[in-house]
């Protein structure tokens, strides 16, 4: 049986530099949804990892990312999203425009040589997909288009069309565990027969019929429905449920019934706290109804995962053993994860 990641792995605190400057700086994250940049210039803050982005859209449409920190003395400049054409650092009201370039800087002119030419916010790569908006750090990442590869088709396979899909709401949550166990409880169902017993009763999650396929960028899951299942598979568009993962830490879910989609990064927050939210789209023809249903089906999903997964925290933090085992067939994806995590901090 293959060995998992030595278990100091999820509490170290010196890992946490290492995994922002190797895994988080170096890949495309889900940052949030179209709407929140409103319907002309404006811009989004939000985190790919723990490090601070921005996303603007000026006048004409360009979406355009950079890191959320001022030149002057780095401060976080921009919070939450706003309809607005500039950006203001609150420390010294420092402004730049929304195409990163510093626009005016109080008492400037008071400074011999001072020149606000030249100064900009350090750019990062930005991506959409449907409503879905992406950032990277590395400004010379490859097009987010290559990375998702054949992702969009799938989900286009499952009956969602992205581009008709309506923002509903966000739900925010955090985890006491490091980000990673979060990461591999959701790259598994081995446990879904024992620990979530709606879900189980809704899909097919038995070893011949609960499917686990890698890929280069992301992974995926496909759980069929049971024949008996009713619920919120009685009648929609979407026939088995497909869940995603794009490494480093973005999930997508799709559950049989209505057209649906959930997205959502998971965020480390310390060596053993996760912040995270998932974005709930359906589509036109969802009901208030059955969307209540999915919204209250899948919370439950989410509180029962939560308390696994701080007591496996609990349970590695003892340092007392040095590792566990993995099974080559239901862990797969766990056993690819953290081959891409060994890779990247080697």
């Amino acid at each position: 049986m293959p060995e998992a990641l030595a278990w100091w792995a999820y509490s170290d605190p010196e890992l946490t530099a290492r995994e922002r400057e190797r895994i988080f700086a170096r890949a495309w994250q889900y940052v949030g949804h179209l709407g929140e940049l409103g319907d002309g210039a404006g811009y989004l803050a939000a985190r790919v990892g723990d490090i601070p982005i921005v996303v603007t859209r000026d006048r004409e449409g360009q979406l355009r990312a950079f890191l959320n920190v001022c030149r002057h003395r780095g401060s976080v400049l921009a919070t939450g999203a706003a309809a607005r054409e500039t950006l203001q650092c609150p420390y010294h009201a420092w402004t730049y425009g929304l195409d990163g370039a510093l626009k005016a800087a109080p008492r400037s002119g008071r400074e011999p040589g001072f020149d606000c030419e030249g100064i900009s916010l350090r750019p990062a790569a930005v991506g959409a997909w449907g409503p879905f908006l992406f950032a990277n750090p590395d400004p010379e990442a490859a097009l987010l288009d290559d990375v998702l590869a054949g992702l969009p088709q799938l989900v286009a396979d499952a009956g969602v069309d992205v581009n008709e899909l309506r923002h509903h709401g966000r739900a925010e949550s955090a985890v006491e565990a490091n980000w990673k166990l979060v990461a591999e409880n959701f790259l598994e169902c081995y446990h879904c027969a024992v620990a979530h017993p709606a879900f189980s009763a809704l899909v097919d999650v038995s070893p011949d019929a609960y499917q686990l396929v890698p890929g280069e960028a992301f992974s995926s899951q496909f759980g069929p429905v049971r024949e008996n299942g009713g619920g919120l598979a009685s009648e929609g568009e979407v026939a088995r449920s497909q869940f995603h993962f794009l490494w480093p830490n973005t999930m997508i879910n799709i559950f049989p019934g209505r057209t649906n989609l959930s997205i959502g990064p998971v965020l480390p927050a310390g060596a053993a706290r996760t912040e995270r939210f998932l974005d709930y789209f359906f589509g036109p023809e969802a009901d208030g109804e059955w969307i209540g249903e999915l919204l209250e089906f899948d919370g439950q999903v989410g509180a029962e995962d939560k308390v696994l997964v701080e007591n496996v925290q609990r349970g590695v933090e003892t340092g007392l053993i040095e590792r566990g085992r993995l099974l080559p067939e239901s862990e797969r994806l766990i056993i690819d994860f953290q081959q891409r995590v060994e890779g990247a901090l080697s």
